[in-house]
């Protein structure tokens, strides 16, 4: 009797794909799975497709080190040589790292770490370091935004925002980001409206996101 397995990938999603949907990325994967030639569980129908999940969706524009896509198997497999045969048709951008089982829930996945760039055209405003610093680690950080309804709303993001370590660099400010990641998550660029509302002057010209980690609550890996 076959047995199903639950795998992982941990994907690497770098600048070129970040403008590339959830959808799109799950597209990508099952035209490449045939090339796997693993067991992989479809839908039901007339038109069977690999059953396959995205952990924590990436959002577009922002790029990634760390995404997880969860799929099923029907045979044995320790995950193998899973990672090479889908790199052989991935388009640029896209990069599997590793393949493995999976041996805990998503309910223990608690936070991400991200860095955040923000880069200013004509050179990093005076103070702007320790007054940003100064916002990210207040006790109420209230912004606006849409929600599900598509209606603003006052959300109150401090105390999603667990760590945040701000440096300088050359025309732009480096945030090391820790966030929580569900239940309720956030987006890191979300800061950029706490920034906007509480701070105009130190807007920055343009904003870059990078997800480096995701982590359990002990602030491990999680996988």
């Amino acid at each position: 009797m076959a047995h199903t397995i639950y795998e992982n990938f941990v994907l690497a999603n770098t600048v070129e794909d970040q403008y590339n949907s959830h959808l799109d990325l799950m597209r990508t994967f099952q035209r490449c799975f045939p090339r796997t030639e693993l067991e992989i569980k479809h839908t039901q129908g007339y038109h069977p497709h690999p059953i396959i999940s995205i952990v924590l969706p990436l959002p577009v524009g922002q790029s990634s080190e760390c995404e997880l896509l969860d799929f099923e198997v029907t045979q044995s497999s320790d995950g193998s040589g899973i990672a090479e045969k889908l790199n052989t048709g991935m388009p640029a951008g896209i990069r599997v790292l590793e393949c493995y089982e999976v041996t805990r829930p998503v309910r223990e996945l608690y936070a991400l770490q991200a860095d955040v760039t923000l880069e200013y055209d004509n050179g990093v405003p005076a103070g702007a370091a320790e007054a940003i610093h100064g916002l990210l680690h207040r006790e109420s950080l209230i912004i606006e935004k849409r929600t599900k309804r598509k209606e603003l709303a006052e959300v109150d993001i401090a105390p999603m925002i667990l760590d945040a370590i701000v440096t300088e660099g050359e025309n732009a400010l480096h945030i090391d980001l820790k966030v929580q990641a569900q239940n309720p998550g956030l987006n890191p660029q979300l800061i950029e409206k706490a920034i906007a509302r509480e701070l105009p002057e130190l807007m920055p010209d343009f904003i870059r996101v990078r997800r480096k980690r995701i982590l359990d609550a002990e602030g491990k890996d999680f996988r």
